[in-house]
């Protein structure tokens, strides 16, 4: 089932933040992320706050729920005014879930006028669904980029049948390629999103699963270890013995091998799980196809997350929604924030943050916002082949291949 919520201070049920929010805003992107909380089938690795028809009981309507966050549209676009925040237009909006494509292409085109008529789009913005390759079609996807959706993210996960049955993922192999074509017919951009470390995945079966996301050419690829979430399906399995538990070594060696090949089919890694079509560069035309949306998280940006269990963040406070789709639906319908609780984020945690998040990308961390005993551990990564020399020198920390595999113990010898 779905994983917690954070713990944090009551949040009012005007939704109106703190006067911190609005200092400094006119500078600052604004995103919106929109939470569609419903699968056919959850999948046995999955923790996300998701429901199935089964699982989402009785006054939670599916059929209802654009309308619904619809509604949370509008009330942010008051909490914000209220607040203090200048009205900026949308730099990206992301349908998360879930499957967003579960429900009508209208449906998601509403969620996205409402946020249009409140804040616009600055020009080329990106706009991006998420969708399982099985969930969409001709029709709904040409739907979509009519409405203003720019990009999809399929989630292919694999194109080896037993993998994707480890995983519980309903579509067959062949869907993908198929929906692939659909979505450039449409003229979305297209991302495929793919699970390494699956237990009783071979390295050939990777080197498959790579090879046919390659075949479809993408314009981006992202690339996950597989983690074990306790409570999940796939954790019971392995702790019954029913499945083999994942393996580290194992996560290195395909993790390298996605970097190899994607490399050489001309992708760029610009986040340690994330490849964009295009050489690697800072002209605007390599930066094409990163994922904008996830760059605005890596980097500390505003959004507001709509949607049960989304989380938002403008200007260093953070909060986060209800989580049943039925509790957010009650309090959206009394004329109340669904915020389950906030946080206002002090110097010390949003420099932790920093630090964890844009040493993950290739465009890297300043080295100057490091505290002074962190700075004295630059030339030992330098020296362990942690981060590439040359940045580093110009004062700026990049991972290399083997820091990328050793991320997590970079950032522990960084912290403050």
């Amino acid at each position: 089932m779905p994983s917690a919520l954070p713990l944090g201070d009551p949040a009012p049920a005007d939704g109106v933040l703190p006067p911190q929010a609005a200092v400094g805003a006119e500078a600052r992107g604004f995103s919106l992320y929109a939470h569609i909380p419903f699968c056919t089938v959850r999948c046995g690795y999955c923790d996300f706050n998701t429901y199935t028809a089964a699982e989402l009981g009785g006054g939670a309507s599916q059929a209802e729920y654009a309308q619904t966050a619809v509604g949370e549209v509008r009330l942010a676009a008051r909490a914000l005014d209220a607040s203090g925040v200048p009205r900026r237009r949308l730099s990206t909006v992301f349908f998360g879930g879930g499957t967003p494509t579960l429900l009508p292409a209208g449906d998601l085109a509403g969620i996205l006028g409402a946020a249009v008529e409140e804040w616009g789009l600055e020009p080329g913005a990106e706009v991006t669904t998420e969708a399982n390759p099985d969930s969409v079609t001709p029709d709904s996807l040409a739907a979509l980029r009519e409405a203003g959706f720019t990009r999809v993210s399929f989630g292919m996960q694999s194109a080896v049948p037993h993998v994707l049955r480890v995983l519980d993922r309903t579509h067959t192999p062949s869907r993908v390629p198929e929906a692939v074509r659909w979505a450039r017919e449409a003229g979305l951009d297209v991302s495929l999103d793919l699970i390494y470390g699956t237990p009783r995945e071979s390295i050939d079966d990777w080197r498959a699963s790579l090879d046919a996301a390659l075949e479809c050419e993408p314009d981006h690829v992202s690339a996950y270890a597989l983690i074990v979430e306790e409570g999940t399906k796939l954790a019971a399995q392995i702790r019954r013995g029913q499945v083999p538990d994942v393996d580290d070594d194992d996560h290195a060696t395909k993790y390298e091998l996605a970097d190899a090949a994607l490399g050489g089919a001309g992708f760029h890694w610009y986040e340690v799980s994330n490849w964009a079509r295009g050489a690697a560069g800072d002209a605007p035309q390599n930066k094409r196809f990163e994922c904008r949306h996830n760059l605005a998280y890596w980097r500390g940006g505003d959004w507001w997350g709509v949607g049960p269990g989304a989380h938002s963040h403008v200007g260093g406070v953070r909060w986060w929604n209800v989580k049943h789709p039925r509790a957010y639906a009650a309090r959206l319908a009394g004329g109340a924030s669904p915020a389950a609780g906030r946080e206002t984020l002090d110097a010390e945690t949003r420099l932790e943050e920093r630090i964890i998040l844009e040493l993950r990308l290739a465009d890297g961390l300043p080295v100057d916002v490091l505290a002074p005993a962190a700075r004295r551990e630059v030339a030992g990564l330098i020296a362990e082949g942690l981060v590439q020399r040359p940045q580093a020198l110009r004062g700026t920390l990049v991972l290399t291949l083997a820091g990328r595999l050793l991320a997590d113990a970079v950032v522990r010898r960084l912290m403050p």
